[in-house]
């Protein structure tokens, strides 16, 4: 199985760039799927010549999908956003795309099909994007019977979008403000956990054709996430509850600015409820992961935003 071809869709974005190394390691031919396929180069060095290879792809159009699947065993649809702009938005990305990727995969012949959704995903959520993903992996399932599905909490490492946009945000702000303040759980599982798990369900047919929900064993309120991001970086902020109806307002103008908004009225509903693994499907730990916890694994990478970013080892000098 080695020399097999894995198409990723959407294999340049933050989990994709903790896989691929992993699989090109492995010796997969691995082939990247990518609105830009100038974003699969910095990713090449990680296997030999001509193991990673970049092609320009429009999850949008079928002919594009199916170009880019032709030839290979194992596809992994990784497709995702957090707020919509124009025709990226959820029901096109979330929905369309997870429908035609999966029926593309299927017409192929592909061995395998990786979707990922979502922890959460649900039909009834308040929020579009729970929403969107939850009819994305039921019509990748229906397209693709015996697909792998899974559901990941929060993800977080070295380069994220999560902690570290908390920890830019918080160097610099002298209050920030918590949706309802901040009560709701969220589990967050680390990147190289859940890269190690998508590798060992690829090569191990017992683990295939399920439904995951990965999260770490961290249980933690958003506040309380705060509240360490505070303590790993050594800032001070004023944490103020804020009502959801007006962060919801706020939001609304937020997502009017360019580039990615710090907040979405989408976003909002989904600080409104727990993110947290139910427990009905498998886990990390059924794959033989011990989940990290984010006490090992945050500090590391969020020491770069404390004062002098944690340079000083000589006491005299950091006064």
């Amino acid at each position: 199985m080695p020399d097999h071809l894995i198409t990723i869709f959407g294999g340049t974005g933050f989990i994709g760039r903790h896989l691929v190394g992993r699989l090109a390691a492995k010796g997969y031919q691995i082939r990247l799927a990518a609105r830009d396929p100038e974003s699969a180069t910095a990713l090449m060095t990680q296997g030999n010549v001509g193991q990673i290879v970049g092609m320009k792809t429009n999850v949008r159009n079928q002919a594009s999908v199916e170009r880019a699947i032709a030839g290979a065993h194992i596809v992994i649809n990784l497709v995702g956003v957090l707020f919509e702009r124009g025709a990226q938005n959820f029901g096109q990305l979330h929905v369309d795309a997870a429908e035609r990727i999966a029926r593309a995969a299927k017409a192929a012949g592909a061995a395998q099909l990786i979707h990922m959704s979502a922890l959460g995903a649900s039909r009834e959520h308040a929020a579009g994007y729970a929403r969107s993903k939850a009819v994305g992996e039921e019509l990748a399932r229906a397209e693709f019977p015996g697909a792998t599905v899974l559901r990941p909490s929060v993800v977080f490492g070295n380069d994220d979008e999560f902690f570290n946009r908390f920890a830019r945000i918080l160097s610099i702000a002298p209050a920030f403000p918590i949706v309802d303040g901040g009560k709701n759980k969220m589990q967050p599982v680390w990147v190289e956990d859940l890269a190690n798990a998508i590798v060992r369900i690829i090569e191990n047919a017992d683990y295939q054709g399920k439904t995951y929900e990965f999260a770490g064993p961290d249980v933690l309120s958003f506040r309380e996430i705060i509240e360490k991001v505070l303590a790993f970086t050594g800032r001070k902020c004023l944490l103020l509850p804020a009502p959801s109806g007006a962060m919801s307002i706020a939001a609304a103008f937020m997502s009017l600015a360019p580039g990615r908004p710090l907040l979405t009225p989408d976003q909002i509903k989904l600080l409104k409820t727990d993110n947290v693994a139910t427990g009905s499907e498998p886990g990390l730990t059924d794959l033989g992961i011990a989940p990290s916890r984010i006490d090992a694994i945050v500090p590391q990478y969020l020491r770069r935003y404390k004062r002098g970013g944690d340079l000083f080892t000589d006491p005299a000098l950091s006064d």
